[in-house]
């Protein structure tokens, strides 16, 4: 939905409940000014726009790769480091 700036201020209570529906666009001097949300529609753009922090990365990278990591895992049991023998001269 789109309103000017007077309709906006003179139907607000109308206008917030159109933003439970969907954002409305206020427009002032013909330009698109102000967006109007819902409560929970401005909380999942804050959640969406929230980093993930280190910790929940990690989860979730270990998740995804459980099979490979388990594979690496395996293969480093069994055979050790690749460098191990290694020898600096």
């Amino acid at each position: 939905m789109q309103v000017t700036a007077t309709e906006a201020k003179n139907r607000f209570g109308a206008i917030c409940a159109h933003a439970k529906d969907g954002p409305v666009f206020v427009e002032k001097d013909g330009r698109i000014d102000t967006v109007i949300l819902s409560a929970k529609q401005f909380s999942d753009l804050q959640a969406a726009s929230r980093p993930e922090t280190l910790a929940q990365r990690k989860a979730q990278f270990e998740q995804s790769h459980r099979a490979w990591l388990a594979e690496q895992n395996q293969r480093f049991e069994a055979h050790g480091l690749w460098c191990d023998d290694l020898r600096v001269w």
